[in-house]
């Protein structure tokens, strides 16, 4: 999709998400709200859903599409690099990611987008998979961080 269709359809996103999410604080409906939402509106996610920090693992939350990882280990993977270095992440092709961990070998691309909570530390990712390569870019991190902000952290 082009970026400037891809955008707009991202916003559409984004007002529906925010009409939704203010039916209730409980985060872990917002979340649920927003794996459902993205996973059936956008065409190459494979995969939606998200990861809550929890001492050496991420512990597996809301999601939508095939059969998660239930713990990801400390320190391999995506989600855990998006954790350690604060940042969303953008893999075009997993299999060249160091220590990627196939929870599905359909999945050829990923972006990670980490929550944060009002202190800034992260306590949870967003994990999208597509199983096409080069599925994400720039657009997708600037929505999909803006969606994540969305959620109301206690």
């Amino acid at each position: 999709m082009p970026p400037d269709k891809k955008a707009a359809h991202y916003e559409r996103l984004y007002k529906q998400l925010t009409e939704l999410l203010q039916k209730s604080n409980d985060t872990i409906a917002q979340m649920a709200t927003i794996s459902a939402v993205l996973f059936h509106k956008m065409d190459t996610f494979f995969w939606c859903g998200f990861y809550r920090v929890e001492a050496d693992n991420l512990v597996v939350m809301p999601y939508q599409g095939p059969l998660a990882c239930q713990l990801l280990p400390k320190g391999k993977g995506v989600c855990w690099a998006a954790v350690n270095r604060n940042e969303t992440i953008v893999v075009p092709d997993v299999h060249a990611f160091p220590d990627h961990i196939a929870c599905d070998s359909r999945s050829n691309s990923e972006i990670v987008v980490p929550l944060r909570n009002k202190q800034g530390a992260v306590i949870a990712v967003l994990d999208v998979d597509s199983d096409k390569l080069n599925s994400f870019d720039a657009v997708d991190a600037t929505y999909l961080e803006k969606i994540v902000a969305l959620i109301h952290f206690d």
